[in-house]
């Protein structure tokens, strides 16, 4: 395995954390009847934000996704961790805000997963 590729697969690993810890923290907020960003949720949206620019580096040998595709998913992971990070501190979240944020990052996924 080269190291690039090693790399490659490192990231896609942190991605699917972050993923993980992300909808895992919503959920389990949701759960509880306390609707608020948690940490898990925080830390989740950045790794997501980071690892996810990591992978959009070329790394592989011209398979890359489509740029419209890293652009896209681009905007939605931004419009994810805007939306985590600044209502962080709220003892409690709109309903419609936090749904929201469930929504997108089911989307952002399905972008990754469906998009060709």
């Amino acid at each position: 395995m080269a190291a690039v590729e090693a790399l490659r697969l490192i990231l896609l690993y942190a991605h699917l954390i972050g993923f993980a810890l992300l909808l895992g923290g919503a959920v389990g907020q949701y759960v509880t009847g306390r609707i608020r960003i948690n940490a898990p949720m925080l830390w989740g949206a950045g790794i997501q934000l980071i690892t996810g620019i990591g992978l959009s580096a070329p790394l592989r040998d011209g398979n890359e996704p489509s740029p419209a595709k890293l652009a896209t998913k681009l905007v939605i992971a931004l419009m994810i961790f805007v939306m985590v990070f600044f209502s962080r501190k709220r003892e409690v979240v709109n309903r419609g805000h936090f749904f929201a944020i469930i929504g997108l990052t089911l989307v952002n996924a399905a972008v990754a997963v469906f998009w060709r």
